[in-house]
């Protein structure tokens, strides 16, 4: 395959394709594989940035997520951004050069949860990095044009690899129907609590507590618009409840858990006004002890977020008018030689990470690392 390189990338000599693939627990491999041939609707990109998520560390260390258990090796990575360098022949909204952000699901579009507008849990979805289909951790891989989205010149890759967990942010606070004069309640600050946190102001939410064990991360929370924040490393459950309703002079009215520990998640159902919103974000055990009767008794309505529909323009265009700052998040640059390295961090949190960027192209790498 002739690989049409933008603006004289160097990239060896052009036909290795470096991936970084999980063999099982604890083991990450870097490989070359093939570059992917392209279907008709397809575009091949030379992936540009690609961040790490919780997921694939947990896919990493754990070898599974709920039902999707990792049987053979994977190619990891789904935070994806890339320059496209060959279209396949069907191809009508994207050219050679373009920069795009990857929306990691391809759905089968015919289902009945395609045809109804709920793409996302379309049973025969194609998402990258979950068992058994392959991420874009690598130099060269190939996607659907229809799920790829370009980026405004003002937008860089970093960004465009930030706008997959902005989809998620914004889809939970859709699922909350956030709007002017909310007050909500973040439960965990990782790099999906701080997207929900600034969706959530740009949304018009009024007041925001956050909640977290890390301090690093309070203080990037406040940065960012948080009203208030909270070290629950050292307090009650009590203690947490009781100051969220001092703060917010009552309860929240949505509440988001983005840590999937359970004394979050039963805060944060403590924590939410009658008639109010829980939205259940981050991934957690698949059992827990809750207070079902509280939560029942206060009309709370308790909703889950499964990635996202329809979010990547809403997310791009937070990024480009700066309501939303992506960069803010990301701490750490590697190349994707030093994926091993990065994963490494993320596991640990040493240097206290919150978003770790892997760069396969070594233009990229340059320019961050």
């Amino acid at each position: 395959m002739q690989i049409r390189r933008h603006c004289g990338e160097d990239n060896e000599n052009g036909k290795d394709n470096l991936s970084a693939i999980i063999y099982g627990i604890n083991d990450l491999r870097l490989e070359n594989r093939p570059i992917p041939s392209l279907k008709p609707n397809q575009v091949l990109l030379q992936m540009e940035s690609v961040g790490i998520c919780g997921s694939d560390v947990h896919y990493l260390t754990e070898g599974k997520i709920g039902p999707f258990v990792v049987t053979k090796p994977m190619v990891i990575g789904h935070e994806g951004s890339g320059t496209v360098v060959q279209i396949g022949e069907n191809v009508r909204n994207l050219l050679v050069g373009d920069r795009v952000a990857i929306e990691p699901g391809v759905p089968c579009r015919l289902c009945a949860k395609c045809k109804e507008g709920r793409y996302h849990l379309c049973p025969h979805i194609f998402f990258c990095a979950t068992p058994p289909d392959h991420g874009n951790l690598q130099r060269f891989y190939a996607h659907d044009s229809d799920f790829c989205f370009k980026l405004p010149k003002s937008m860089d890759s970093n960004e465009g690899a930030i706008v997959e967990p902005l989809a998620c942010a914004c889809r939970a606070c859709r699922r909350g129907r956030v709007r002017i004069g909310s007050t909500i309640l973040v439960l965990g600050c990782g790099p999906v609590g701080l997207m929900v946190l600034m969706a959530a102001k740009a949304m018009g939410a009024k007041k925001a507590v956050v909640l977290d064990n890390k301090e690093y991360r309070l203080v990037k929370a406040a940065e960012l618009g948080a009203d208030y924040t909270l070290d629950t490393s050292k307090l009650t459950e009590h203690e947490i409840v009781e100051y969220i309703i001092r703060s917010l002079c009552g309860k929240a009215s949505i509440s988001f858990e983005c840590s999937g520990a359970e004394l979050c998640v039963r805060v944060g159902m403590l924590a939410t006004q009658m008639g109010g919103k829980f939205i259940i974000v981050g991934c957690g055990a698949d059992e827990m002890k809750l207070p079902f009767m509280p939560a029942a008794l206060s009309e709370i309505d308790m909703k889950g977020v499964f990635r996202y529909v329809n979010e990547y323009p809403t997310a791009i265009e937070l990024i480009r008018t700066n309501k939303v700052k992506a960069k803010e998040i990301i701490t750490h640059h590697f190349k994707i030689e030093e994926s091993k390295e990065a994963f490494e961090l993320a596991k640990t949190g040493n240097g206290n990470p919150i978003k770790i960027i892997i760069h396969p192209n070594p233009k990229w790498a340059r320019m961050n690392c």
